[in-house]
């Protein structure tokens, strides 16, 4: 059970969630990259591993039980922030055709560099399942 904040007067953020207050079984999920489940990358485009790399979480999120509205907190990993920036609305597309308009709380880190070859990004999240 989880219950977005949104605090009064603030412009409603885009995308994410300021804050999502939950209770039940914590799912930490490792950071994705965007390979598949071989391990092997289908694409060098930071659109294309952005795209498996939430597949990936969600895949993750069904596995243990879990479904969108369950994700409380997403951490993004990229290289450049200006390539973020320009495919903001082509994520948002993709976001949403996997998640819906579920939007946990999100942060956006600019890093040097990621331990996988070719990575463009790496996405790591938390969920929070209800009690069996």
């Amino acid at each position: 059970m989880s219950e977005r904040i949104a605090p009064e007067g603030w412009d409603p953020p885009r995308g994410y969630s300021n804050g999502v207050l939950a209770s039940g079984r914590w799912l930490a999920i490792a950071g994705q990259v965007g390979w598949n489940e071989r391990g092997q990358f289908s694409s060098d485009d930071f659109l294309g591993q952005a795209a498996q790399a939430l597949k990936n979480i969600a895949t993750i999120l069904r596995t243990a039980g879990g479904a969108p509205e369950h994700l409380i907190r997403m951490t993004w990993y990229v290289l450049d922030a200006e390539e973020y920036r320009a495919n903001t609305r082509a994520l948002g597309k993709i976001y949403r055709e996997i998640f819906g308009q579920f939007y946990p709380a999100m942060t956006l880190v600019v890093v040097a560099g990621l331990l996988e070859r070719g990575a463009r990004l790496e996405i790591e999240a938390t969920a929070v399942l209800p009690e069996l």
